[in-house]
């Protein structure tokens, strides 16, 4: 039993070796395969990779931009400050009445929108109590007058009477003394005589002492009815002056506003009736920065009231103004006339600019009315050697793109003004430079450039 086990132990260890054996015999195969297939797949990619001719090396070529451009110089560059405002007329002045009483008859054309010329009559008011008023008063007027006439007069014949009293009074006098004489000397008459002499010379007197009273006094009446004739004199004035304002006229030549007035109509003295317009001259009011103001208004420096700290010495130049509604490109020409406020809360400058009528109504255009919205341009002081390129030419970092021999080159400047759709460049370019004025988007320094000169 122990020999044949032993035998079949033997037996299977003979086998277990002869086996492994062949397993690693079919491994080394497979690896042998594995690297002669990668050996014939890189011989076989070399041998194709040196089959290929490698590709021709192309030389870059330079993009070029087409732009326009513009030759610059220098120059002297008048400013001009821009502002906008709403024409008005410098009058508008409400009518109403200054007497009470009905309306009687009006101006056959009293419609808004039509003009009035002077001294026509716009309306007028029942007028026949002033004028029983106004013959009252003048019939008081000549009664005071002859009250005066008749005081004159009375002093002048009393005047007379004064002489033939004072006469009398001396005549009185003489006989009384004669008789008084008579009687104490010589004994002759008797003292009834005397007394009765006494009694006439002391009447006369007293006579003549009345005269003179009376002619003290006549001055003083007269005065006094001089004083009452000044009286009736003045309420004739006022009951005449009420009677004429039954009468109203345009005091000038204007153009109807509102009406609210109608023929039978009572009316109260101070009602608001009928505004009128007077646009012989119209105004506008521009605000414009005080920055821009004390940079580049033009002041005279001769101010003629030195007492005054307000800006008295603004020169009175020519604007331009522009409808901002119209397309026609019309134009009216103005005066500045006057600086009228400094707004603290904006900061800006008011000024008034002025403009005739017959400036207004000028061009074959529409006029200049009231209410138009304008754009005004004001020439301020000159801004010297100076060079004007388009605004969109120069950067929001102050960069302009000049052609230099055809090539981009950027140059660094220094604005002195902007105004609309141009900028005045002070320092950075030079008379001659050729600027690039088509809009471009951060270009390569130094690029080809396929240039157009505007013209």
């Amino acid at each position: 039993m122990e020999n044949i086990d032993s035998k079949k132990d033997v037996d299977y260890s003979d086998l277990n070796s002869s086996e492994g054996q062949e397993k690693n015999k079919k491994i080394m195969r497979r690896l042998v395969i594995c690297v002669v297939i990668l050996f014939i797949g890189f011989a076989g990619n070399a041998f194709l990779t040196g089959l290929k001719k490698p590709p021709a090396v192309a030389k870059p070529k330079d993009t070029t931009i087409g732009v326009e451009v513009m030759k610059v110089k220098a120059e002297d560059i008048q400013v001009t400050i821009t502002g906008y405002g709403e024409a008005k007329p410098i009058d508008i002045v409400t009518v109403s009445s200054e007497v009470s009483g009905r309306i009687v008859s009006v101006h056959p054309r009293l419609e808004v929108g039509e003009v009035l010329n002077k001294n026509d009559i716009i309306f007028r008011v029942d007028d026949r109590d002033y004028i029983a008023s106004a013959n009252e008063a003048r019939s008081v007027v000549n009664q005071s007058k002859n009250s005066i006439l008749r005081l004159k007069k009375q002093f002048e014949i009393d005047t007379k009477r004064k002489q033939t009293l004072a006469r009398n009074a001396d005549i009185s006098k003489s006989e009384y003394k004669r008789v008084k004489k008579l009687y104490e000397k010589n004994r002759v008459g008797s003292r009834s005589s005397v007394d009765a002499r006494e009694q006439a010379y002391n009447q006369a007197r007293d006579l003549l002492d009345q005269m003179d009273q009376s002619l003290e006094l006549f001055p003083i009446m007269i005065k006094e009815a001089e004083n009452g004739l000044s009286a009736a004199k003045a309420r004739l004035d006022r009951a005449e002056t009420a009677l004429s304002r039954c009468t109203v006229k345009a005091q000038l030549t204007s153009r109807i506003k509102a009406v609210s007035i109608e023929n039978g109509q009572f009316v109260a003295p101070g009602a608001g009736l009928i505004t009128l317009s007077n646009d012989s001259t119209l105004e506008i009011r521009v605000p414009i920065d005080s920055r821009d103001a004390s940079k580049w208004l033009e002041f005279t420096g001769s101010s003629a009231n030195k007492s005054l700290a307000w800006f008295n010495d603004l020169k009175h130049v020519k604007c331009k103004i522009e409808w901002t509604e119209a397309k026609s490109g019309d134009s009216w020409s103005g005066t500045i006339h006057r600086v009228v406020e400094f707004n603290k809360n904006t900061r800006t400058i008011i000024l008034a600019v002025r403009v005739p009528a017959e400036e207004a109504i000028s061009g074959n255009g529409l006029p200049l009315v009231e209410g138009m919205f304008c754009k005004i341009k004001i020439p301020g002081k000159t801004i010297k050697n100076v060079i004007r390129v388009p605004r969109w030419a120069v950067t929001f970092d102050g960069r302009v793109y000049t052609s230099v021999n055809n090539r981009l080159k950027t140059k660094k400047v220094e604005i002195a003004r902007n105004e609309e759709d141009k900028t005045f460049v002070s320092t950075g370019l030079n008379s001659g430079d050729i600027v690039i004025i088509t809009r471009l988007v951060d270009p390569l320094e130094k690029s080809l450039l396929s240039t157009t000169t505007k013209q």
